[in-house]
């Protein structure tokens, strides 16, 4: 049977054909992903009404990709007070805003108490508002930081109001990539053991895999695997993000940026290889709204959100800074072809 035929059939490819897709002609490529992301979705595009909050910008840590964080030495630092995140969570509430996305760098002025207290905040005023909070890189550094385990850091967040796990902190899990490109930060194994965790207790997350640095196409589908593997014993990953790294006012110094062919070969490749995770967001803010909105045609079926704000991904040269416009989002789904369908956090269509 030709690998063709078997995608066509629903059947599980192994890393070695998964691989090979790369060489596959682009628009067969294309053709298999938007195939089956019909099966699952018809003509649908998801979003949602969100709001990206990252509170501080001070971090422990010196990721080589990463244009956010400031060092000691940046005269640019800065730690949002309650207050000020609490005045704009009450801006987007007003304005029909479902979730709010807390994820920052690993301050170690601020303590535990810092980041609990602003979810049990925001929980408390807005029980209606979807938290979602903490990447396993954050998890991490909180357990080490203040010399918890991360059963004891889950259990917290669950109890001060978090209601989902985004997927940042993944990057590329290959160990020897990691070293060069984060060393120091939550290995992958850590990553996958604390997102085990948290699908135990019930509750769902996503994954991300940054791509386009300094990582090979072997590489992205190791990370795949390793996702299909957690799934198919967990269930618990809702989707999945492949983030395009951004190339600006960082010290891996790539000069030329990943082509639009490559990224949605991985969209397509991704959405075919992770069979068990229902959904696959072309992320706009790192891919451009562009490039996102052609990805609904490579096995795309979500767009993330309006955002309103976003600092991290927008410091390294992304055109995300302020966000969409809600009515423009919708129109621009709607007039590549798809249906726009407003979802929650959990991807329950509202």
């Amino acid at each position: 049977m030709s690998l063709r035929d078997k995608i066509l059939k629903g059947e599980r490819i192994n890393f070695d054909e998964a691989l090979s897709l790369y060489e596959m002609d682009f628009f067969e490529l294309g053709d298999l992903a938007d195939n089956i992301r019909k099966k699952k979705y018809g003509k649908k595009t998801y979003y949602n009404i969100n709001r990206h909050i990252n509170p501080t910008n001070v971090c422990a840590d010196v990721c080589k990709f990463c244009a956010y964080s400031a060092t000691r030495k940046n005269p640019n630092q800065y730690t949002m007070t309650h207050e000020q995140i609490m005045e704009i969570v009450k801006d987007i509430d007003s304005r029909g805003a479902t979730e709010v996305h807390i994820v920052s760098a690993h301050n170690p002025n601020t303590g535990i108490k810092w980041y609990l207290d602003i979810f049990k905040k925001i929980k408390t005023t807005y029980p209606h508002l979807h938290v979602k909070a903490l990447t396993a890189a954050e998890v991490d550094f909180l357990s080490r930081e203040y010399g918890k385990t991360y059963d004891e850091v889950l259990d917290l967040m669950v109890a001060n109001g978090v209601d989902s796990m985004p997927g940042g902190g993944a990057e590329i899990f290959d160990e020897k990539v990691r070293d060069f490109i984060c060393k120091g930060k939550v290995t992958s194994d850590q990553w996958f053991e604390i997102h085990k965790k948290w699908h135990e207790r019930g509750k769902k997350s996503n994954v991300t895999m940054l791509f386009g640095h300094v990582e090979n196409r072997a590489n992205r589908i190791d990370h795949m695997m390793r996702i299909r593997a957690l799934q198919d014993i967990t269930g618990g990953f809702n989707c999945f993000i492949p983030l395009v790294y951004q190339t600006e006012n960082n010290y891996l110094n790539i000069k030329e940026p990943i082509t639009a062919n490559e990224i949605l070969r991985t969209m397509a490749i991704s959405r075919i290889v992770l069979d068990n995770v229902p959904h696959l967001k072309a992320y706009w803010v790192t891919s451009t709204v562009n490039l996102a909105l052609v990805a609904q045609e490579f096995g795309a079926n979500d767009l993330d959100g309006t955002i309103e704000k976003e600092s991290i991904n927008s410091a390294a040269g992304a055109k995300s800074a302020n966000g969409l416009n809600l009515d423009d989002f919708r129109a621009l789904i709607k007039n590549s072809g798809f249906i726009p369908t407003e979802r929650d956090s959990l991807y329950n269509e509202i």
